[in-house]
């Protein structure tokens, strides 16, 4: 829990339903940083996030509604400051939007699920797909994978 606001009720790592809320609700539920990168497009500096530089392995979801984006094994060093990765998790985890601020042009990440804004995918990245995927740290929830094989034994006992 982040500026002591707890997950809001469309927060779900199943739930594949579009999630479709004004910013004044969304400020309602989300802490300020959140907000600040999912609706207002924010970045956080380079090298500060808490993911940049990660190595666990588990899956990365976002942190405004649930959707699961990225896996550990597509994540590699970029050197670029922020967390990068090849691939998403599947072609409907994330959406792309042109991006013209700043004098650039680039192309927008956001979640496939609630629009939140995500980050930028460029195109120099590592095999086998050749983007980057370079995503704010604040928008990503991470779950490391022994946890989830935690969390699955201890619902489905039989498979064990």
């Amino acid at each position: 829990m982040q500026d002591g606001k707890k997950k809001s009720d469309l927060y779900s790592r199943t739930d594949t339903g579009k999630v479709n809320l004004t910013d004044d609700e969304w400020k309602d539920v989300l802490p300020a940083d959140v907000y600040h990168i999912a609706r207002e497009k924010g970045t956080e500096w380079a090298f500060t996030g808490k993911y940049w530089n990660s190595n666990d392995e588990g899956t990365y979801y976002c942190a405004a509604c649930g959707n699961p984006l990225f896996i550990s094994d597509a994540k590699f060093e970029s050197s670029c400051g922020w967390p990068s990765f090849f691939q998403p998790v599947n072609k409907n985890s994330v959406i792309y939007a042109p991006d013209n601020t700043h004098g650039m042009h680039r192309t927008e990440v956001l979640c496939g699920r609630c629009r939140s804004h995500l980050g930028h995918v460029f195109d120099d990245g590592p095999p086998p797909t050749g983007l980057r995927y370079c995503i704010n740290s604040v928008i990503l929830d991470f779950e490391k994978a022994q946890e989830a094989e935690r969390q699955f034994q201890q619902k489905n006992p039989e498979e064990q």
